[in-house]
């Protein structure tokens, strides 16, 4: 650093050469003088190889936390107001005190894009527009690493950003973010995220030059704005106010690392020094620098305070509530421990960025064992970690070129400021290591790796081992990412990856119990359902879903004893609640399953399947009007609850309420118009009324929708059988023992029919 004639040190202010032209800086500041691409040719390559990449996954199913967020989620609906996605968290749930409060519209907005333009929950719409994110978010880096490269002032084509882009476009992390289609969340994040700096760094740039005392106001208003757009993407958008302070600092100001930690920015300047500053201003405005660069970075704390408080008041002015399993290290006693913990799951997700073969869907339950003693060896990893930083931090204070310093600092910066939402630090979070919070750092570990390489190559007798090393590292990665997002296609096949990875971690086993399940595997479902329970023995979810197992079964005591548990686990789970009273019910304890649907109910007031089982249950018990009023309740909360309606017309129809009961059955075919068990139902109804003709067309128009159904066409024959049309009955008589030819009543009533046709002939 430069020192004027009373021996002070000058801080140096960006260089105002004019932006010089793309193609005629291949011979001059260029360092990797082996790449021959413009910046257009540059930002196709890197496009294509970040498509080429994970385009395998493009006709991937929903797997993992995609049934949650758009499965199960409403609010993808055409039917569901756009309001709600303001109102709700991102899997579509009120933000209240049961909700992580993910609050993320503007991905759930797309996601609802996606239902409208494919016309229904399709995935590969989903799958090819999270891959072309990806593609997108990798070219526009190149401009970004550009600027952090140059770190002097000016906005030149560096093509190092190259090598940084292609290194970031293939890197095995960001499998989860791209083939899981909530990762959508951190490719729209990203993408907001790099618009947001690039119109921070077009706000400070006058004439193609940086001016630490000229500004844009509408650029920078507008980098602002694009930050909330990255931050309703995903929370860690924000985190970009922080990187464009930074650069604000190093590059368009100038100030020296030295300078910034003894808190001289705006001390260490002698009038002399603020008379040159004046004298080099080309345009000559009336505002002195240091007070443009107060005023920007005011711009940025006010909106930055702005998002936090609209954040927080989103979310109740409380934070979400995580259970222990949902991240166990949060939970260690002791503030040395818990810090030991916090610190060795750094050194993780270092070395992931490293090494990325060692990835897994969830890192929770188990998977990565809490640190609990100081003679714990997994600690050397937390000492590798931070004197890699510590070396990190000397060559930041040491280093003798002043741009190569800064975009260190920025690299560095890039990596440390967007992680900060996961490190627990000023929150706890909901996961122990999450693939899909390293989206965007990883972005400043490639621009690191990329400065590495460069210094390295500057050695004759290296250069040309670093370039195949270079092509060889991407190209491993290339087919890394290749394999992992063939993994995520398939949840079969990522939950069984997962089990190669964290043999130990509950989750893994749940979902492929989960899975077992659904597809009719009873006999596995079961014994991992008792893995996850040995490994977790507080998982209530997976004891909710074995105990359903064992009732399936018949097994009702064990059914019982492990739904006692999971409500005394979780006193607020609801589905665990109703579950119970089902097994209560089917033991003959109606008291006790009276009570378990009553406590669902106040755990989730919006819960129709539970006033279904509870009419179930009066309707066990003779109370029948308290039947009618739950089946009521359900109806009103889901209209297209067919259960609830088909019972009380049922119940209606025994009771010999025909008439409520046909009102009740017109009603639910305005909300289920091609529902065959309604209009089953319907038909049976007027058939005891004598209205043929009505019952006639109701049993037709339940036969379209479900024509293999004996039961249908036997009721179409008794109906015709009842009118007198012999052969229409005798018709749909013999249809129906075709489907069923063991059916006793339809045998009878085919007797009747063939004697009652002998005495008319």
């Amino acid at each position: 650093m430069a020192k004027n004639s009373n021996g002070q040190q000058k801080v140096e202010h960006p260089r105002t050469s004019k932006l010089m032209n793309l193609e005629h800086i291949e011979n001059q500041d260029n360092p990797v003088t082996w790449v021959k691409l413009s910046f257009w040719s540059s930002s196709v390559v890197v496009f294509l190889v970040a498509v080429l990449c994970f385009i395998n996954s493009y006709d991937g199913d929903f797997v993992f936390d995609d049934s949650e967020a758009i499965e199960n989620n409403k609010d993808l609906l055409p039917s569901t107001p756009l309001w709600n996605l303001l109102q709700n968290d991102f899997w579509g749930r009120k933000l209240g005190n049961l909700s992580h409060k993910s609050y993320r519209p503007l991905t759930v907005l797309t996601f609802r894009w996606n239902y409208w333009a494919a016309g229904g929950l399709y995935p590969l719409g989903f799958h090819v527009i999270n891959i072309l994110l990806h593609g997108l978010v990798c070219a526009a880096l190149l401009p970004v690493f550009s600027i952090i490269i140059s770190a002097d002032g000016t906005c030149r084509f560096q093509r190092l950003a190259l090598v940084c882009s292609l290194l970031f476009a293939v890197h095995p992390v960001h499998t989860e973010s791209v083939a899981g289609v909530v990762g959508r969340a951190d490719l729209l994040c990203a993408l907001f995220f790099i618009l947001s700096f690039l119109a921070y760094v077009k706000g400070v740039t006058v004439y193609s030059r940086y001016r630490p005392e000229c500004f844009s106001s509408s650029w920078v208003f507008l980098s602002t704005m694009l930050s909330v757009l990255a931050t309703f993407s995903k929370e860690q958008g924000i985190t970009v106010i922080g990187i464009c302070s930074a650069y604000d600092i190093l590059v368009v100001c100038g100030f020296d690392l030295r300078t910034i930690l003894s808190l001289g920015m705006l001390t260490n300047f002698s009038e002399e020094e603020d008379d040159k500053i004046v004298t080099r201003k080309t345009c000559r405005e009336k505002h002195d620098w240091k007070l443009a660069f107060v005023k920007r970075q005011l711009i940025l704390f006010i909106f930055a305070a702005l998002q936090l408080f609209v954040r927080w008041h989103v979310m109740g002015s409380t934070p979400p509530i995580f259970q222990i399993h949902d991240n166990p290290h949060s939970f260690v006693n002791g503030t040395v421990y818990r810090a030991l913990n916090y610190n060795y799951l750094y050194s993780i997700n270092a070395w992931i960025l490293l090494c990325p073969q060692w990835l897994c869907f969830d890192w929770s339950m188990g998977c990565v064992p809490t640190v609990e003693s100081l003679a714990d060896l997994r600690l050397l990893s937390v000492i590798t970690l931070w004197l890699v930083l510590l070396v990190l931090a000397w060559q930041c204070l040491n280093e003798e070129n002043e741009k190569t310093k800064r975009s260190l600092i920025l690299a560095i910066a890039l990596i440390v400021i967007p992680f900060l939402p996961a490190t627990n630090i000023f929150f706890r979070v909901g996961f122990v290591i999450a693939e899909r919070v390293l989206y965007i750092p990883s972005a400043g570990f490639c621009l690191l790796i990329g400065l590495g390489l460069h210094k390295l190559s500057a050695r004759d007798t290296l250069k040309n081992i670093v370039y195949a090393g270079f092509v060889l590292l991407v190209c491993v990665f290339f087919i890394r990412s290749m394999q992992r997002s063939n993994q995520w296609r398939k949840g079969w096949w990522l939950f069984t990856s997962g089990e190669q990875i964290c043999p130990f971690n509950a989750k893994v086993h749940y979902n492929i119990a989960k899975l077992s399940a659904d597809a009719g595997n009873i006999t596995l479902a079961e014994e991992r359902y008792k893995l996850a329970i040995e490994l977790n023995p507080v998982y209530d979810q997976a004891m909710n879903n074995l105990a359903n197992i064992y009732k399936d079964q018949n097994k009702l005591q064990e059914s019982e004893e492990l739904l006692d548990k999971a409500v005394a686990i979780t006193p607020d789970f609801a589905a665990a609640w109703m579950n119970r009273g089902i097994t209560k019910a089917a033991l003959k304890k109606y008291e006790e399953s009276e009570r378990s649907y009553k406590q669902a109910i106040r755990c989730r007031k919006n819960y129709p399947d539970c006033y279904y089982n509870l009419g179930n249950l009066y309707l066990e018990m003779g109370r029948n009007q308290e039947a009618l009023d739950a089946w009521k309740n359900a109806t009103q909360l889901k209209p297209t609850h067919w259960n609830s309606w088909n019972n009380a017309i049922i119940l209606l129809d025994n009771l010999n309420y025909q008439e409520q009961a046909a009102n009740v059955a017109l009603s639910a075919l305005r909300f289920i118009p091609h529902n065959s068990a309604i209009q089953f139902s319907l038909a049976n109804v007027f058939g005891k009324q004598d209205n043929y003709k009505e019952s006639e067309k109701y049993f037709l128009l339940a036969l379209q929708g479900d024509p293999r159904n004996p039961t249908i066409h036997m009721n179409l024959g008794v109906l015709y059988h009842r009118w007198g049309k012999y052969k229409e009955a005798l018709a749909c008589y013999t249809k129906s023992l075709e489907l069923d030819p063991h059916n006793k009543v339809t045998l009878d009533n085919l007797n009747l029919l063939k004697a009652k046709m002998k005495m008319s002939a």
